[in-house]
């Protein structure tokens, strides 16, 4: 059969590419770019993880593991719950999954089909729209506003997006690019509309541990109920600079368990022991490791805010959450053209806020989980393109 015979699904065929992964290629042959474009920081995996992980595989952790992660690592995340939120969980409601976009993946998979749809507060990480355009559904975006004192999400737009087809609603809080952290009254809110409709509401709290005026950011599993439809999506990529590693964990309602465990079991069958190992360690002994990193981050977004003050063509929305930025230079043009300038001719990348949806056009997203060095470097040169265009 000729090769053209075969039929791509119209809903992958029409998939939209990147536009953060569109200007993050152009760096890749600039060698002395400094990259403040994609969602991690400079710090590799610290060492203690690393070794844990090398350690479990000489050990021969190398087989088919139980489905939603081994015991060890749901006991750990039990554990790692109870201390910072006060709360309990069930190890039948943690499902350990390849990276929190597998996460999402699984939730969309079992909720979404052809014709229905899920709200998103936007402007937000443009996969999750992707899922659920796999699916065959519609993503409906709904922009918050950015203001001088942070961003503001209007609760009755949100609930009005919502119709007889809406199965999930999506909030990401913290956020990412926005560092915008919902407000008790919001989620409480929410968490009723939810309830009542019977719609799920799919928490994304992956920079849950990147705040920086408390120990850690509001949680929905801190209101809900066991029973609640609400899921709750983490990663270990952000909170301890494991990103290669593709972990994540996910809390769920009672009544779904098995069938993620079953679609666990048709997209990866599990994750890899080994590495759930070096979870475990990341988990029980990184704290402090943590509250280092946490620290660091905080310092680079101090700089930053500094040095972005200081340019008259830039203004900055301010965030306590996450390690990202959102500003607008005034006279840009459009986004993704500019941050393909500033890569070539400023040796700097930045992510359009076009990339994240409704709400984030006019605005570049920088991400600062830098050394301070690297990022004076490239406010530096950030400075100097302005000054030439």
């Amino acid at each position: 059969m000729n090769a053209s015979a075969y039929q791509i699904r119209p809903a992958i065929e029409h998939l939209e590419d990147s536009q953060i992964v569109d200007v993050w290629k152009m760096g890749f042959s600039i060698p002395d770019v400094v990259g403040l474009w994609v969602g991690e920081g400079d710090l590799p995996t610290t060492k203690f993880v690393c070794d844990a992980a090398a350690e479990a595989l000489a050990g021969g952790q190398t087989y088919y593991t139980y489905k939603r992660g081994l015991p060890e690592l749901r006991h750990a995340l039990i554990d790692y719950h109870r201390d910072l939120y006060g709360i309990e969980l069930t190890e039948d409601r943690i499902a350990v999954t390849s990276g929190g976009m597998n996460a999402m993946m699984l939730i969309v998979q079992m909720l979404i089909g052809a014709g229905d749809n899920m709200v998103c507060v936007s402007p937000v990480w443009p996969n999750i729209y992707r899922t659920v355009e796999i699916m065959g559904g519609e993503a409906r975006q709904v922009p918050m506003q950015g203001r001088g004192d942070g961003w503001h999400l209007d609760m009755d737009r949100l609930f009005g997006a919502c119709d007889a087809k809406t199965r999930a609603i999506y909030v990401a809080s913290p956020g990412n690019p926005t560092g915008w952290v919902m407000p008790e009254e919001q989620r409480r809110a929410l968490l009723d509309f939810c309830r009542a409709r019977g719609i799920a509401l799919l928490a994304d709290e992956v920079y849950n541990r990147l705040v920086y005026n408390q120990r850690v950011a509001p949680s929905f599993l801190e209101i809900a109920t066991p029973d609640d439809p609400v899921f709750v999506v983490n990663s270990f990529s952000k909170t301890w600079a494991m990103t290669g590693w593709r972990v994540g964990w996910m809390v769920m309602p009672r009544s779904v368990v098995p069938a993620i465990e079953r679609l666990i079991e048709f997209n990866t069958s599990g994750g890899q022991p080994f590495l759930q190992a070096a979870c475990v360690k990341a988990v029980r002994e990184g704290e402090d490791w943590v509250k280092w990193m946490v620290a660091r981050c905080k310092s680079g977004r101090d700089l930053v805010l500094e040095r972005l003050a200081g340019m008259n063509r830039v203004n900055v929305i301010p965030a306590d959450a996450s390690f990202y930025l959102m500003l607008q230079v005034a006279d840009m043009g459009s986004a993704l053209d500019f941050c393909k300038r500033l890569v070539v001719e400023g040796r700097v990348g930045l992510a359009p806020g076009t990339a994240f949806g409704a709400g984030g056009e006019g605005y570049l997203r920088l991400c600062y989980a830098q050394s301070n060095e690297r990022l004076s470097e490239a406010m530096d040169r950030f400075e100097g393109f302005l000054r030439r265009t």
